[in-house]
């Protein structure tokens, strides 16, 4: 009797939830236009990407050294389809804003200017200043553990101590994926 009741609020809520859409920014017809255009011929406007030319497997096939791009843009790993999103998202920000009209998400996110490759740069500031504090207290721990605190024979005084090692290794790591 009680599954009948679940089953049937399960299926009340689920008729009242909205349909779920694409953001407005991503479901604009001119954004969608301007990405597939850069996608196939690998500009938006003026601006043109090296890699959009490039093969599927993502090398540059045959090219010379100097024709390849430089490391530090393959290591922030923005590609083909990201670049012309960003830029085509760019470029209608800007149309949109002489409009008058304010600006909208793309892909579930606000637009925001990239700075030496970074897009949310406050985001990547403060991830940063989180690993630093997430080693500070290792380190911080570690010292007290090892040299503050009074050793027990064959331990360390304080016995949850490889628990706290792991949970900051854990921290630590976690910043890097």
């Amino acid at each position: 009797m009680m599954d009948r009741w679940c089953i049937l609020l399960f299926m009340v809520l689920s008729c009242t939830i909205k349909v779920s859409h694409g953001s407005a920014g991503d479901a604009d017809p001119i954004y969608r236009s301007c990405v597939k255009e850069c996608m196939m011929s690998g500009c938006v406007g003026e601006r043109c990407f090296l890699h959009c030319n490039s093969s599927s497997d993502g090398s540059l096939g045959n090219e010379p050294w100097y024709m390849q791009e430089p490391f530090y843009l393959r290591w922030k790993q923005w590609d083909c389809q990201g670049d012309c999103r960003y830029y085509c998202m760019v470029e209608r920000e800007r149309v949109r804003r002489a409009h008058g009209n304010g600006p909208v998400k793309y892909h579930g996110k606000w637009p925001f200017k990239r700075i030496f490759g970074l897009q949310e740069a406050a985001s990547v500031a403060l991830s940063i200043l989180n690993l630093a504090m997430h080693f500070h207290g290792w380190l911080s721990f570690s010292i007290l553990v090892y040299y503050k605190l009074p050793l027990k024979q064959n331990s360390t005084y304080y016995e949850y101590t490889t628990l706290w090692h792991i949970y900051a290794f854990l921290s630590l790591n976690s910043w890097f994926w």
